[in-house]
């Protein structure tokens, strides 16, 4: 049943209802009285829980992606992304991946040290960490919080490569740290651009960075001599697949040397949020927009098959695949591969720790 919420207590959030997480025994919806209660309902405000892990990176095996490692300095994501494959993360918290993913976060302000210990650790092999692959290290909380700039502060110390993935001009705090990381070849960003149009953009994103912002970014990063990627993700089919050469012309002018893509994926709870989503704001091309999905996704709402849950299959994600590739190709994008390099690490001393000899 949906549990559905007025747009005036939601607004400025991307789920239209917070239906309970997978693992809870309980179900619970909100139902109008008939007295219009629901209306007297305040509007939702972020809250955000201290959490204190005891590791703060994270491992990964897929074949399918670049890392095998990365950093989450943050649970749930302020932005508010309809789409975003992150949020069935929330049920293990006994959460909903709906509203509560946008409202209620869990912050990790412990993550600098534990990162320091770790890095330190005998036997530690340095490769690339990933950050902002899972939820946004820039999103509206780390104003207050600065765990990203902590994180980036050791690893710069450390000497340690990151590759970094954004929706939020604020990235543009941390070019102190990030440039002389550049210098080095320690690090690359990539910034998340789904679309130009404003209206479109606060729709699939409420609270991240306007395109113009980002765009801005990617200028500020490139000027300061820091890799840059364009990445037009997620890719929804009738919604803003008629972009990709826009986006792709405005990140090259902007100063991006690289680009990406990424289907639009809907694994677990993301399925129905998203539909939810769809069914509100598009109401007159939902379901051309959920066939044209299936299409791509041998006729279900996902497949997470190794390879192909990025890009999909069948003639529309062919074309889509062609097309980003021929505009990126046009505007020289993806021409040289930045290889970060591993040859500079330098592990933490833990306090109270030994210096090396040699």
């Amino acid at each position: 049943m949906s549990t559905a919420l007025r747009p005036l207590v939601r607004r400025g959030r991307g789920a239209v209802s917070n239906e309970t997480g997978r693992y809870e025994k309980q179900t619970r919806q909100i139902v109008d009285d008939g007295w219009d209660s629901l209306d007297e309902l305040p509007r939702l405000r972020t809250e955000v829980t201290i959490e204190r892990p005891r590791k703060i990176i994270t491992r990964n095996a897929s074949p399918d992606i670049s890392f095998d490692r990365s950093i989450n300095p943050y649970r749930g994501c302020e932005h508010g992304c309809a789409y975003c494959f992150a949020r069935p993360t929330h049920a293990y918290m006994g959460l909903s991946p709906g509203l509560d993913f946008e409202t209620r976060l869990f912050a990790k302000p412990d993550a600098a040290k534990l990162l320091e210990k770790e890095l330190a650790a005998p036997g530690y092999e340095v490769r690339p960490i990933a950050i902002g692959t899972n939820t946004d290290p820039y999103q509206p909380v780390e104003r207050q919080y600065r765990i990203m700039r902590d994180v980036l502060e050791v690893l710069s110390a450390a000497n340690h490569p990151v590759g970094i993935v954004t929706k939020s001009a604020l990235v543009l705090r941390d070019l102190d740290i990030l440039a002389p990381m550049a210098e080095k070849g320690l690090v690359k960003v990539g910034l998340s651009v789904t679309s130009l149009d404003h209206k479109l953009s606060r729709l699939m994103e409420p609270r991240a960075s306007t395109p113009a912002k980002r765009l801005e970014a990617i200028s500020g990063l490139s000027e300061a001599g820091i890799p840059v990627s364009i990445m037009t993700a997620p890719i929804v089919p009738a919604i803003n697949d008629n972009e990709i050469e826009r986006l792709l012309e405005a990140g090259a002018a902007a100063g991006a040397t690289s680009a990406g893509y990424v289907l639009l994926r809907l694994p677990l709870e993301v399925a129905p949020i998203f539909k939810e989503w769809l069914k509100e704001n598009f109401p007159d091309r939902a379901e051309h927009v959920l066939s044209l999905m299936r299409s791509m996704r041998g006729g279900k709402d996902y497949d997470s098959a190794w390879h192909e849950r990025q890009r999909g299959r069948g003639p529309y994600a062919w074309q889509i695949g062609r097309r980003f590739e021929l505009a990126a190709k046009r505007l020289r994008l993806n021409e040289r591969r930045y290889d970060m390099r591993t040859d500079l690490f330098s592990p933490p001393v833990p306090v109270g720790g030994q210096l090396k000899l040699f």
